[in-house]
């Protein structure tokens, strides 16, 4: 008897994402494993797709922007004087910050998109944001989820790194 994908399963899924019109976002090059169920551990368009399905299944999702990292917020861009921040600085990097006004719950990753003379150009919107999105995944295997799993919300197979829920 196969396993179905039904809550408290872990799932893991070959998958990739390309925009609308077929370019690829992600390539998928590690295998995703999730724990199903409403966990939060996926998009739940994905998930509500997946539900029943047996391994060498396929799914193919197309989600909105809201149904995936969300639209683009022009608010969620700052601009900072160069000064403060470290002299190897280049696009792309990466930094921890708070929205204007925000306290330290909300923080949040900024990315630096442009570097000009005295001023840095962060942006705190996912890259995906604002991006219709479209989800191609075939189930590889189905494992029922151990009962640690299902008590700490997420798959302790070395993907998510340590867990310190404990």
């Amino acid at each position: 008897m196969t396993m179905q994908v039904v809550k408290n399963t872990v799932v893991t899924l070959d998958y990739s994402v390309t925009d609308p019109d077929g370019e690829l976002v992600d390539a998928g090059k590690e295998p995703l494993v999730y724990l199903h169920g409403g966990y939060d551990d996926i998009f739940p368009m994905i998930e509500e797709a997946l539900q029943e399905k047996k391994v060498g299944e396929s799914v193919v999702v197309k989600m909105q922007p809201d149904d995936a990292f969300g639209e683009y917020d022009a608010e969620l861009i700052q601009i900072e004087p160069r000064s403060a921040f470290p002299k190897e600085l280049q696009i792309g990097m990466q930094f921890e910050g708070l929205p204007e006004g925000g306290d330290e719950d909300e923080a949040i990753i900024y990315r630096v998109t442009e570097i000009a003379d005295d001023r840095v150009v962060l942006d705190g919107n996912h890259p995906l944001a604002g991006m219709a999105l479209v989800f191609t995944c075939t189930v590889t295997a189905v494992r029922p989820a151990s009962e640690e799993e299902i008590a700490h919300g997420h798959t302790h197979d070395g993907h998510h790194g340590e867990c310190n829920d404990d």
